[in-house]
């Protein structure tokens, strides 16, 4: 499967038209297709990691060209990744809607009007740009635009099989079932599909609060997203021993990198996106003033401001002797490491680790609960650090009120569904706490 550009042009100097190749063995895809673009030959045939092409991209023409022939790269593979088979036809719209989409935009918009698929390549712009705030009056969080752009990239993948646009008023319950049934037939997840759903109801319902005449089918209690509760995994302090203790050596300097960071999420409770960037800006230094025995002493501790992205809720965490020895190994300036990649070096390490045990864990394929057995590492990704972070906190007799203070949750229901401890550690923790069953 590959997706590549080139020039078809006898010149070496000017602007030539850019095609893309489309290959795959298994479908038995090859295409040579237009991608509407123009772009300079000198530059494009240049290395693209030189200085003259970082330069070229630099420029609109440039920035639009690479812009664009990446999306067009990113969308055909993901349709490819699912087994479609592409046709000429099929490939071609897809190219045609990426390339002249803002154009079609600011005719639609002349016209007095804007389709569906405009408004939404509309919102998705302006929820990165900033230029559309949450209710709160917070910028979206990188998290939030992924997962609404993802599920927009289903959205508009289902309008390419089946031939055909979907607009406002054709957001039905006729719709909806088949919608759904076909996110089904991809084998998307319960919880995947209604995310899909969740994401365009969020959008039509924006629109709708601009005026837009929306189908109000949409509202229906029926169309909805479902959601099952999934079984995730919390480490134990032993697990987090032997994942400290891991001998990764051989390994990249990546790797351990990949393990402090996500032991920094462990000891903060936060998101990845909150914990990935943090510097010496949000370390407060703090003096307060007590008496004991009958005598003025000062407390001094240390604590990590985190104005949390996804919330905008300002929380402060206390800074541990075991955060507070990574935060030092960086003085204070914690390198960024993507998520993406965290998470394929976290499961390495963790498997190293001897994380191995199984775990039963409910999912979904085809649309149906399943259960199956996985071992632990294979479960470890970067939000286990956070979720870990706060189990362990309930563990150690923090009540939920104290614990919400730090992880950002707005209600105690909210955080009781996030602390993973299973039954046996719950009932030590009761016969610690009271003496009731001695």
């Amino acid at each position: 499967m590959a997706v590549s550009f080139r020039l078809r042009t006898q010149k070496t100097a000017g602007k030539a038209p850019l095609y893309a190749r489309v290959q795959d063995v298994n479908l038995k895809v090859n295409l040579m297709l237009s991608t509407h673009l123009d772009v300079d030959i000198e530059t494009w045939n240049k290395p693209h990691t030189g200085r003259a092409f970082k330069a070229y991209i630099n420029s609109p023409d440039g920035r639009r060209a690479y812009e664009l022939s990446e999306e067009i790269k990113h969308s055909i593979e993901s349709l490819l990744s699912q087994n479609i088979m592409l046709t000429s036809a099929m490939t071609e719209k897809l190219i045609d809607d990426i390339v002249y989409r803002e154009e079609r935009i600011i005719t639609a918009q002349k016209q007095h009007y804007v389709t569906l698929n405009q408004y939404i390549d509309r919102f998705i712009t302006s929820i990165s740009s900033g230029a559309r705030q949450t209710e709160k009056g917070t910028n979206y969080a990188a998290s939030t635009v992924k997962s609404v752009r993802a599920a927009m990239t289903q959205f508009g993948n289902f309008q390419i099989e089946k031939g055909r646009n979907i607009d406002f008023q054709d957001v039905d319950m006729n719709f909806y079932h088949e919608y759904t049934a076909y996110l089904k037939e991809k084998n998307y997840s319960i919880n995947s599909i209604g995310k899909c759903i969740k994401e365009l109801k969020t959008i039509l319902r924006a629109a709708e609060s601009e005026g837009y005449e929306v189908n109000p089918k949409y509202k229906d209690k029926k169309f909805k997203g479902t959601r099952i509760e999934v079984d995730s995994i919390y480490l134990t302090r032993d697990d987090l021993s032997k994942i400290m203790s891991a001998d990764i050596s051989k390994l990249s300097q990546g790797y351990d990198l990949a393990r402090d960071i996500f032991m920094v999420g462990v000891w903060t409770a936060q998101r990845v996106s909150d914990y990935n960037n943090l510097s010496r800006e949000n370390i407060k230094q703090h003096r307060i003033p007590k008496i004991i025995d009958n005598k003025l002493v000062y407390k001094e501790f240390q604590t990590v401001e985190i104005r949390q992205k996804k919330t905008g809720s300002k929380v402060s965490v206390p800074v541990s002797s075991e955060l507070k020895s990574i935060l030092e190994r960086y003085d204070y300036q914690l390198p960024h490491l993507d998520d993406q990649v965290l998470n394929r070096y976290m499961k390495e390490i963790c498997k190293m680790a001897g994380l191995d045990e199984l775990v039963e864990i409910q999912t979904t394929k085809g649309g149906k609960a399943v259960k199956e057995l996985k071992h632990k590492w294979e479960l470890v990704h970067s939000h286990t650090a956070r979720r870990t972070g706060a189990t362990l906190m309930y563990l150690a007799g923090m009540d939920y009120y104290d614990i919400m203070r730090i992880t950002g949750h707005t209600s105690p229901t909210m955080l009781k569904k996030y602390i993973k401890a299973d039954s046996i550690e719950v009932a030590d923790k009761i016969t610690d706490k009271y003496n009731y069953f001695d």
